[in-house]
């Protein structure tokens, strides 16, 4: 185990024969959990990072590693391979990583658990919750690309009908810059929680591209942006995380700033 700022971190081997890295405040708790489901590289550093500042900021940070069958992880994480994992293996490995923390990670509560998914993880929070209740979805930039909707191998069941089983109000944000997910897609997004009674709050940033959050990425990391996202983010959880309060009250926030002639087609990868 080590110290990192006055939190704890560490690894923990999972039954699924995978890992997941882990970030606690200091104390005994209990503490609230959160979940970060790693983007398209595998659990690299600014995954790690993440779960570290969730730990600074009082959660139990946890990130299993999706990828560990892939043959090239070196590969993958340099973003010259690419790893599909379908759904039903994504809530066959979350559990596994949820099991290793109840006995692995003093202090954690997983009564108070949300999830998080980025990229091209961004569904697996909504396929998670589909599956076991948890308090908290938050969604940043995926989840809502044209590819999202289709079902075949890797996504047995319709996205739709999965985001209509789930029992947890969903934080959504995405930008106006992104060259995988168009607007039209998050006001689909958008219109399935509302078409279910789902509570949401979605943030449509300006401008900003795909990838904006990763800070080891600098053609795409915007920091303003970034830290407007991270204090929805612990905003959303203050306020959602352990409240039953969708029970009671369905409540839609949608925020969008774009251009007049915004056109997806133009938007374009940045590295």
């Amino acid at each position: 185990m080590d110290t990192n700022d006055a939190i704890e971190t560490g690894t923990l081997a999972c039954a699924s024969g995978g890992s997941l890295y882990y970030a606690r405040p200091p104390g005994a708790g209990p503490f609230p959990c959160l979940v970060i489901i790693h983007e398209r590289y595998g659990l690299v550093q600014h995954t790690k990072d993440i779960a570290d500042r969730f730990a600074r900021n009082g959660y139990v940070g946890i990130a299993p590693d999706l990828f560990f069958r892939h043959p090239d992880i070196a590969a993958v994480n340099r973003g010259d391979g690419r790893c599909d994992v379908s759904d039903p293996q994504s809530v066959e490995d979350l559990e596994s990583a949820l099991d290793a923390v109840k006995d692995g990670i003093r202090g954690a509560d997983l009564e108070r658990l949300a999830v998080m998914g980025v990229c091209q993880s961004g569904r697996y929070p909504l396929v998670l919750a589909a599956h076991r209740p948890i308090g908290a979805a938050l969604v940043f930039y995926g989840a809502a690309s044209d590819r999202e909707w289709k079902t075949h191998k890797l996504f047995p069941v319709p996205l739709e009908d999965l985001m209509a089983r789930i029992d947890c109000p969903v934080l959504g944000v995405f930008g106006e810059g992104d060259h995988v997910v168009p607007i039209d897609g998050v006001r689909k997004f958008r219109n399935i929680l509302e078409d279910h009674k789902k509570s949401y709050r979605i943030h449509i940033f300006r401008g900003v591209p795909h990838g904006w959050l990763n800070d080891t990425m600098p053609g795409r990391y915007r920091p303003d942006a970034s830290e407007r996202a991270w204090q929805l983010a612990f905003d959303f959880l203050k306020e959602r995380l352990g409240s039953d309060e969708h029970h009671r009250t369905v409540s839609w926030e949608f925020l969008s700033k774009s251009a007049p002639d915004y056109e997806f087609n133009k938007n374009e990868r940045l590295e």
